[in-house]
């Protein structure tokens, strides 16, 4: 399946699409025949019209309006792969428009992207924790035969690592993926979503930090902070409304608004199923080990 950029009025590379997306751009009224458009394979921007019979374009199914002004051809590099994207300016496609309608993610949909980036960050955690006990573990207990207390202190030391490791893991990933360009977690990119200030604007590093921190307080409240945005307005939890955040659909505040989902989606439906597996397997696990002794005990 071949992806499509095109140029937009302000000469600035839109993308990637595929084919199919390109030609609804065309008959939204995004893009003209005149748009100069690029694919694997072209060694120069061409015009759209070009490939008219290639996307199944009519003229008929643009708008009638004025088509935008093409932009100057943007070559590829010489030693650059046919098949890398042009380099045209790169004009991210999540640069911050508002004015439109904002669909805010559910509670269903953070929950599954809560559990991937819980899976992400549990399992970095084990591997870091891992590395560090065999490291300074080995040369704890190496220690111990020749220097009983400078082992001793080792052993200690490596245990205040382990439990400080776990909350560094964690504030590093959550602060600097929402901080991030994406502006949204593994877990979130995956459900299609993304945290924003109360403008709707991206975070800084120092707000995603502080977004993180107020998470704590949906520990304190038992969980409570996190069912609030299946129930609040703008589908805000406790750390939400103490940071001054929203979590949004990926196209929210942007050029795009038009491909927000409102819908959970797939990946956040074969999410929440499989957690449904799996949290119904731990509770049947956990009757059982009340159960089976309970019965053994009575034979």
């Amino acid at each position: 399946m071949s992806i499509w950029y095109y140029a937009d009025a302000e000469r600035q590379r839109q993308g990637p699409f595929s084919a199919e997306e390109l030609a609804g751009q065309f008959r939204n009224g995004g893009i003209a025949l005149e748009t100069l458009v690029w694919r694997d394979g072209l060694s120069e921007w061409q015009r759209l019209h070009d490939f008219a019979d290639e996307l199944n374009l009519n003229a008929s199914d643009g708008t009638d309006g004025e088509a935008l002004p093409p932009a100057e051809p943007v070559m590829p590099a010489a030693d650059a792969s046919p098949y890398a994207p042009p380099t045209a300016a790169v004009a991210s496609e999540q640069n911050f428009v508002a004015g439109h309608e904002v669909v805010h993610a559910g509670f269903w949909k953070r929950a599954a992207a809560l559990f991937i980036d819980s899976m992400v960050v549990g399992f970095a955690y084990y591997i870091v924790m891992i590395a560090a006990m065999l490291v300074v573990g080995v040369g704890a207990f190496t220690m111990i035969g020749n220097d009983p207390t400078a082992g001793s202190t080792a052993l200690l030391g490596m245990m205040g690592v382990v439990y400080l490791l776990y909350p560094v893991i964690s504030a590093a990933y959550y602060a600097g993926f929402e901080s991030s360009s994406k502006q949204a977690t593994l877990g979130k990119m995956a459900v299609g979503i993304k945290v924003v200030d109360s403008e709707g604007r991206r975070l800084s590093l120092k707000h995603a930090l502080g977004r993180w921190l107020s998470a704590g307080l949906n520990y304190l409240t038992l969980y409570i902070g996190y069912l609030m945005a299946a129930f609040t307005d703008r589908k805000r939890g406790l750390h939400d409304m103490v940071a001054g955040t929203l979590v949004v659909d990926r196209w929210a505040y942007t050029a795009h608004p038009q491909w927000q989902v409102r819908g959970l989606g797939t990946v956040a439906k074969v999410i929440l199923i499989v957690m449904g597996i799996l949290y119904g397997l731990m509770f049947v696990a956990v009757i059982a080990a009340i159960l089976i002794p309970l019965a053994m005990q009575n034979q």
